[in-house]
């Protein structure tokens, strides 16, 4: 049987990058798949990600169009869920990175940040454990960041966002575990994603070679490695894993 028979997740920010694998990876695994996004398309191009799982792997898709800082969207993702046979996965993984001089951050800047990041994982883990906790139980997955366990002085903005996800995980694997929901975080180093290639150009720009040696695997992550990271913490596999970080970074914080 594979990992995710019969599961249903929800991804936002499944449209692109990081999230686009999660929903493969998932799907490959057996899941139906709610792309809970601002855009349906991929930032890249191609063909939308609903419709590239349900045509490769024959599972349900639906495309939910969802800004995760209006809690009235996540609910609609929540609600596909359940019209796919009921919520079991969720994976908060939609966000913005950028970099900035500290003194300069305005504050519709900040609470731009803090909106997506904080604000949009905070109560879209709110939809899915009060569906969750109804359907007996899930898996809640938030992406954080290695910023959320180091800061960073080009990045004090979204080192505080993801620090922020970091305890607020912690803290609904406390409360929520005896209900069985298990919350858990991935803190992914540099991942190979529009994010890191366009918004803030670590990959491409003339620091490129110096951030890859801080790398012990000597390499940059891509999409795949955190994706089999989402896929083991919503299988079976983590069933006593409740409450912690998976650094996904090829070693750089630990080293």
């Amino acid at each position: 049987m594979a990992l995710l028979e019969n599961d249903v997740a929800v991804v936002t920010g499944g449209s692109s990058g990081i999230g686009r694998n999660i929903c493969e990876t998932f799907a490959s695994e057996g899941a139906s798949i709610v792309v809970a996004d601002i855009r349906e398309e991929p930032r890249s191009g191609g063909t939308p990600t609903h419709e590239l799982v349900a045509a490769e792997y024959g599972v349900d898709a639906t495309f939910v169009e969802c800004d995760v800082s209006e809690k009235a969207d996540l609910e609609s993702a929540a609600e596909a869920a359940e019209d796919l046979g009921g919520l079991d996965v969720w994976v908060n993984n939609a966000g913005i990175f950028r970099g900035e001089e500290f003194t300069e951050v305005t504050e519709d800047e900040l609470d731009q940040m803090l909106d997506i990041n904080v604000k949009g994982t905070y109560f879209g883990a709110q939809v899915a454990i009060e569906a969750m906790v109804e359907n007996g139980g899930g898996s809640l997955i938030n992406l954080s960041s290695v910023a959320g366990l180091e800061g960073s002085g080009d990045f004090v903005s979204y080192c505080t966002s993801k620090g922020g996800v970091r305890l607020m995980t912690y803290s609904l694997a406390d409360k929520y575990g005896p209900e069985g929901v298990r919350v858990n975080a991935i803190h992914p180093g540099v991942i190979e994603t529009e994010m890191v290639t366009d918004d803030v150009p670590i990959i491409g720009g003339e620091g490129e070679e110096a951030f890859r040696q801080q790398v012990p695997l000597r390499r940059f992550g891509v999409p795949q490695d955190i994706g089999s990271a989402a896929l083991f913490l919503a299988s079976d596999m983590s069933s006593y894993v409740n409450g912690e970080s998976l650094v996904v970074d090829g070693g750089q914080t630990n080293t």
